[in-house]
């Protein structure tokens, strides 16, 4: 299950980037915030499962 949160983290990280770029050429700072909030929270996600990583490791 890791493998589909990594890749759902990625999709919400390019759709920050995107939400984030649309907002600055249209001058919308909602939208700008918005996909920056986006691209925390995939971080986050991505941090998450690293951890997870880290610790299935040091069990096995």
């Amino acid at each position: 299950m890791a493998i589909e949160d990594r890749v759902e983290a990625t999709a919400k990280n390019i759709e920050g980037k995107v939400q984030e770029a649309v907002g600055d050429l249209t001058g919308n700072p909602s939208d700008e915030a918005e996909g920056k909030a986006k691209q925390v929270d995939a971080q986050a996600e991505h941090t998450k499962e690293n951890v997870k990583d880290k610790v299935k490791k040091a069990i096995d």
